[in-house]
């Protein structure tokens, strides 16, 4: 695992700065501490910082092969590099290490783009073709390791977070104001746009090359729902219980001591289950709990542990140690996530980092297997839209405006305040606005009249849109599923782990995410993953044996924080300072009454605002540490 950064110049006389590079470099010493690296050659310049998992010594980057002609630097782990090594010797191809990254210089030589598609892992990958004067830059499949990039007229840049791009002189510090508007709607900024105008990310599953300062990016893998030709329920059981055992075993492969994080959940214990049976010796597990009950899974994580007989270890994240790591978010984020899970997944990291250098957890099952209650509510939705909106919102509205306010995880108000503020929408936007914080409408109210004069189109939820036309495989709630793999899973969830954990030189893995597990997951139909209102139904039947009942039978608790006391209560006063009238007026963005009213609704109970809130104090924090223009 590691950082990468780089610097390619179009004209073939020139050559990178390799004082900029260094600078670049050394902004992501957290990813990598154990090992540094940097190329320069020609028009090319590489660097890297690694963190030593497999090879511990011989695996230096950049790498190259036989002859010298490409180069490498690689962020990630290739799961299957040994039988690629194997492949690539009966070629003729030397091996002087037994890093895996060396099979992707190897595969580069034999097969040219085309060798992206060979490798099973999580990568963000650069080589350098010096003959071909090119540039690949490429992505994993899920987008489990980032990749930003900035194409100039006179060169490209790129770098694993946007802090290091930034090291450049030639990178302005633009916002884009449509990003901060998909930011503001969904709480992450979708790809390909960054929140800087001049920067992209490279989306999950793509290839970008740079010849001469030209610029080809395509796709070489996407999510396709093509349901299995009479698959039965028990042949899907089986199937996926295979797949998940292979995945697990394979994503063990390490040099250095091992973990899972554990949350008591579904998918996080399957992984533990499936470990424990492969790993050599106990199988260390970590979960990180709460002093609020509502949001406190700890005695679950703990019932599975003894259950696996894991060594298990705990922390509580307590309202104190939240207020310090908010503080730190503009650091540990370089670009606004309105997602409060960081915080528990930061501390999360940082206690598992005492013990392991690599964790594996159980993201990527909801989105598989239809386990999220939104999936549920969209089967609940069907009916309801028979009844006409003005009636809807004469009966239902005033009834659930009327429920008072409850400030506990997923609480009953709070669920069916969301549900009914959906029906509004059609199915597609109602998905969003579940999911995400401000509305088109509420975007509209929330933003200067300037802000949104300047903004390239009005606040929308184009972007779900756009990601939807690229899977016309999907059919009713597989739009909502794909939404969630390529969206809050792949620009939300996988963003926050990949920052929380390298902040904390961790490197994760995630088995769910093995791409043959997600093929086989997308060729099940419907029916299989959500049957009526039972979600995940075919893992859960995969799981039976493997876990105990009560386990797979408890509701979904989500790794929600208590936000929305911390907001009236210890967090309060920093929300105040940094959401001040002042300074939201200073900045010319948002209108500070609509920003003060939000405060004062949810201070006063009136309301429960805290993805709200939330989602504004990260954005603000990010833009005091960033000053973008």
């Amino acid at each position: 695992m590691c950082g990468i950064v780089g610097n390619v110049l179009a004209r073939a006389d020139r050559t990178p700065d390799a004082a900029v590079l260094k600078r670049m470099n050394d902004r992501i010493t957290h990813r990598g501490p154990d090992d540094e690296g940097v190329f320069v050659q020609g028009p090319a310049g590489l660097a890297m910082r690694r963190l030593k998992i497999i090879d511990l010594t011989t695996g230096h980057q950049p790498m190259t092969g036989e002859d010298g002609r490409v180069w490498t630097v690689f962020n990630g782990e290739i799961y299957n590099y040994r039988e690629l090594r194997e492949a690539h010797a009966a070629r003729g191809h030397v091996f002087t290490t037994r890093s895996d990254t060396e099979v992707i210089v190897h595969g580069y030589e034999e097969r040219g783009v085309a060798s992206v598609g060979d490798l099973d892992g999580m990568f963000a990958v650069a080589i350098w073709d010096a003959p071909a004067r090119t540039l690949l830059l490429a992505r994993d499949r899920l987008g489990i390791k980032p990749l930003y990039y900035a194409v100039l007229p006179d060169q490209i840049v790129f770098a694993s977070e946007l802090k290091a791009l930034l090291e450049h002189p030639a990178i302005e510090r633009t916002l884009d104001l449509t990003a901060l508007s998909r930011y503001l709607a969904h709480e992450y900024v979708p790809a390909p746009h960054s929140i800087l105008r001049a920067v992209r990310k490279l989306p999950a599953g793509h290839w970008l090359t740079y010849t001469d300062g030209r610029v080809k990016l395509e796709p070489y893998w996407d999510v396709h729902f093509q349901r299995g030709a009479g698959i039965d329920e028990a042949e899907a059981v089986e199937a996926l219980r295979a797949a998940l055992d292979r995945s697990v075993k394979q994503h063990l492969v390490s040099d250095v001591p091992l973990g899972v994080f554990l949350s008591g959940g579904i998918d996080s214990s399957a992984v533990a289950a499936f470990a424990a049976r492969h790993f050599p010796g106990r199988l260390k597990t970590f979960s990180i709990g709460f002093e609020d009950p509502s949001f406190d899974e700890t005695a679950h994580a703990r019932r599975v542990a003894r259950v696996l007989d894991t060594d298990h270890q705990e922390e509580i994240l307590d309202p104190r140690a939240a207020l310090d790591l908010v503080t730190r978010l503009p650091e540990l984020l370089d670009e606004p996530l309105g997602d409060a899970s960081f915080l528990p997944t930061y501390l999360l990291s940082r206690f598992t980092r005492r013990s392991a250098t690599v964790a594996l957890s159980g993201d990527g099952g909801d989105e598989l297997f239809a386990g999220y209650p939104t999936y549920q509510a969209h089967r609940l939705a069907g009916p309801l839209e028979l009844i006409p909106p003005l009636l809807r919102r004469r009966l239902l509205r005033p009834v659930v405006e009327r429920l008072p306010v409850s400030l506990d995880n997923l609480s009953f108000d709070f669920k069916l305040k969301r549900f009914v503020a959906g029906l509004d929408f059609a199915p597609v936007d109602r998905h969003a606005a579940w999911l995400g914080s401000f509305t088109p409408a509420e975007q509209r109210e929330l933003f200067t009249a300037d802000a949104l004069a300047r903004m390239e189109a009005p606040p929308s939820y184009a972007a779900f849109h756009e990601m939807l036309s690229h899977a016309p495989s999907a059919s009713g709630l597989e739009r909502m599923l794909y939404l969630d793999l390529k969206g809050y899973l792949g620009e939300g969830v996988l963003t926050k782990v990949d920052r929380a954990s390298m902040a904390c030189s961790l490197e994760v893995r995630v088995p769910l995410l093995d791409h043959r597990v997600v093929e086989l997951a997308t060729s099940l139909p419907m029916h299989l993953k959500l049957r009526r209102v039972t979600t995940k139904y075919v893992l859960k039947r995969a799981l039976a044996g493997v876990l105990p009942r009560d386990i797979l039978e408890r509701p979904k608790k989500g790794f929600g924080i208590p936000l929305g006391r911390w907001f009236r209560g210890e967090l309060a006063p920093m929300l105040r300072d940094v959401c001040a009238p002042e300074v939201i007026r200073r900045a010319g963005l948002f209108r500070p009454e609509a920003v003060g009213r939000l405060l004062a609704e949810h201070a006063e109970g009136r309301h429960d605002h805290r993805k709200k809130l939330y989602t504004l104090l990260a954005f603000q924090l990010w833009a005091s540490r960033y000053r973008p223009a």
